[in-house]
């Protein structure tokens, strides 16, 4: 799916349910042409299949925007605000969630930074700065998420495909997107008890405004396509379907999984 879900043709798959998606806002952009980030796209694919939202970033604002268009689609769609990196503010987030949606069956983590380059390009405050957002955030959010969440509810991490090699040249990015594998796997054997399910999704080169903000000066677009099986990069989109279905009763027998969403880019 490259474009955005149709409401009215929606398998409806989480009706009912209820939703917080961490980093649900998108990357500003001066240019309008610029596509919708992964966590927004996920907010309102949920949206669409009939699941409340709550959704959570850093920025108030682009949390509110993200929860305008939930509520767009006739469900019920709250902002909130918290540095998912801090845990005061992760154990806060999830409770506030759990009281406006009245209750949790699903949490979804999109949260990533990049910083330096090489080893000796990344300084201590780069490496743990990035490890601080993109896996104790993760780990914050199952931390405090996975007891509010109801029996048979699910977790979604959003990864990486730099998570399955060095891809990035950010020593910092692609050892906390390594790391999600682990974690997930941690996530999963503990929520397995109450029938929660827990899988991670790795995108590849997905068009997004943090991936065209991290390809500026590299190579052309055109450049990187020809690394892709499927020759484009994917959407948001297309991360946002593989979430929900991973949500979905669909996928009630899998756990503990990784799901790459990358044009077949790391099979070949």
């Amino acid at each position: 799916m490259t474009t955005a879900p149709d409401a009215d043709t929606a398998a409806r798959r989480l009706a009912g349910r209820k939703v917080l998606v961490v980093g649900a806002g998108t990357r500003p952009a001066d240019d309008p042409q610029t596509p919708v980030g992964n966590g927004r796209a996920i907010a309102v694919a949920a949206a669409r299949e009939g699941a409340s939202v709550a959704c959570a970033d850093i920025s108030l604002e682009a949390a509110e925007t993200t929860a305008a268009l939930v509520r767009g689609d006739g469900v019920r769609g709250v902002a909130v605000s918290a540095d998912a990196a801090d845990p005061e503010q992760a154990a806060a987030a999830v409770a506030e969630a759990e009281r406006a949606l009245g209750g949790l069956d699903a949490i979804v983590v999109n949260v990533g930074i990049g910083l330096g380059f090489g080893l000796e390009g990344s300084s201590v405050e780069d490496w743990d700065r990035v490890l601080a957002v993109n896996l104790r955030a993760p780990f914050l959010a199952a931390k405090y998420g996975l007891a509010a969440l109801a029996d048979g509810g699910a977790v979604v991490f959003i990864g990486s495909a730099a998570g399955l090699r060095a891809a990035s040249g950010s020593a910092a990015y692609d050892s906390s997107k390594a790391g999600l594998f682990g974690l997930t796997r941690q996530v999963a054997k503990e929520g397995a008890p109450r029938g929660i399910r827990a899988n991670l999704v790795v995108p590849g080169l997905i068009d997004t405004p943090m991936g065209r903000h991290a390809s500026t000066g590299r190579a052309s677009r055109a450049a990187s396509f020809a690394r892709i099986p499927l020759q484009r990069q994917g959407t948001a989109w297309e991360v946002a379907e593989a979430v929900t279905f991973l949500l979905s009763d669909r996928a009630s027998y899998i756990t503990g999984q990784s799901l790459v969403v990358d044009g077949g880019m790391t099979a070949v």
